[in-house]
Parts: C-alpha cells; structure tokens; sequence
C-alpha cells in the first residue's frame, strides 16, 4: 500500500521567475507555475494515527506549506521507476531510525502546478522537457502514478538473438530493440565474432559489450591508441596514469 503526502514548496520566487522567462524564451505561453515536494510512503501495514503524525513531522521541512489547493495542470516529476534516488536511501533510513516499520520505502517527486492558455500536445511535451532530466526522472499525470516507483517485477528471462539464422538484421533490429547505441562497426565486430564462434549472442552478452564500449566506459577511451600530430605516442592514456605508480613501486599502497 502507499501514501501519499504534500511536503513543502519547491520552488522559490526566483526560480519560478526564471522558469516562466525560459518557457517564454520558447514560445510556451505559461502564465503561472507552482510547485511543491510530494512524498511517497511504500508501507508494508497501516500507519497508526501516531506513527502517520511522526511520519508527517519528519516529512516537515523547508518553507512552510500553504494551505491552498494548487491549480493548473498537473506535471509529476520522480525519479525514474526502477530507480532508488539519494534521497529515498536516507529518508528510508530515518524512517526506520524514527521506529517507523511500517515504511518499506520512502520516494520524493515534485508535483509542478502549470497554468497556461490552450498548449498542444507537442507544447506540452516541450513544457514537461524543461522541467525534468529524462536520464534519470520520469513525468506522470497524477499523484497516484507514484505507485510505479515501488512496482516489483519478474526478473525477464535470458533471451538469444538469432545472429545466425538472421543474419546482421538480427543485430540491428536488437540494437533498436534494446537501446545499444551500437554504431556500425561495432555491430561488424559483433557479427564477425560470434559467427566465428559458431553461435548466438544473448542480450546480457549485448548489454554487457555495449556498456564495456560506450562513451561513458573510460577504459575503452583510455586504453586506445594516444596520437598526436601524426605521431603515436609510447604511452595511451590509462599508462600515462599508471606511470606514477610504476616509478613510486616501493611506496604504493593500492595497486591500479
């Protein structure tokens, strides 16, 4: 069961201000913009009428808030489902310091109160695009969309992908399928490898590769060849950090 529980104001003047001058900025025609923190209680059992009064004291911070009813339409930015964010760790934390067992878990979203005249869907999109980080924040349309941050789901089964029987299509279609960013060559190497294995690759094996090689793995950058005006340098970068370490051999401590 959850619960759901307005916290402060999340905005300041200041930022709503800066706020309305970016929409305008794009040719969004919002008038107004509220926002307040909104709290999400994943309970394994009831809260007693003392045990929901401590949870809302500790939910109690920032400026105070207001006892109106926000207008406008609803825009609900959390972290996104199958996330814990920060926040949720240390606030779980002290929930179960306070002697609140009841919480399994603890989750923070902002509910932003946008007022405009008639906006498209596309403006709406774009309205929604300014107030959220998509990598790592999802936006509903109501409070009872929380219920989606504490979904449990069946861990889905190893599936393989028919390289063989399909060809480099089958590689191709994954990579959209799965979001591997997978540029071509990469998906060259995939095929001539495993068609020297003589078999299919899985989709962990594909996740695995893909993050191994993306941009944000630094070892693939760090190891490749250091090349500067033509002319290859004795040393790639991940050996350039490790050169302290090889010339100070007696004195480490932890080795790379």
């Amino acid at each position: 069961m959850m619960e759901i529980l307005r916290g402060s104001p999340a905005l300041s003047a200041f930022r709503i201000n800066k706020l309305l001058a970016r929409f305008q900025a794009a040719n969004l025609p919002v008038s107004a913009i509220y926002a307040e923190y909104i709290h999400f209680a994943d309970l394994n059992a009831p809260l007693s009428a003392d045990d929901r009064e401590r949870l809302a004291r500790l939910l109690q911070y920032g400026p105070s808030l207001s006892s109106h009813t926000p207008t406008g339409k609803l825009l609900l930015v959390t972290p996104r489902p199958g996330t814990i964010s920060p926040w949720s760790s240390k606030a779980t934390d002290i929930a179960h310091n306070c002697g609140l067992a009841q919480v399994v878990r603890l989750e923070r979203g902002v509910a932003y109160y946008v007022e405009a005249s008639t906006l498209t869907e596309a403006q709406w999109a774009a309205v929604a695009a300014e107030l959220h980080d998509r990598m790592m924040e999802s936006v509903f349309d109501a409070l009872e969309a929380g219920e989606k941050l504490f979904a449990h789901h069946q861990p889905t089964p190893v599936t393989s992908v028919d390289l063989l029987g399909e060809g480099r299509q089958a590689l191709i279609d994954a990579n959209l399928r799965l979001g591997l960013a997978l540029a071509d060559d990469e998906i060259d190497y995939l095929q001539d490898a495993f068609t020297r294995l003589g078999r299919n690759p899985n989709d962990i094996e594909l996740y695995m590769f893909a993050q191994a090689n993306s941009e944000h793995c630094r070892h693939k950058i760090f190891n490749a060849d250091w090349i500067i005006d033509g002319e290859q340098q004795p040393k790639s970068l991940f050996k350039m950090i490790k050169n302290t370490f090889e010339k100070n051999a007696g004195l480490r401590a932890v080795g790379l």
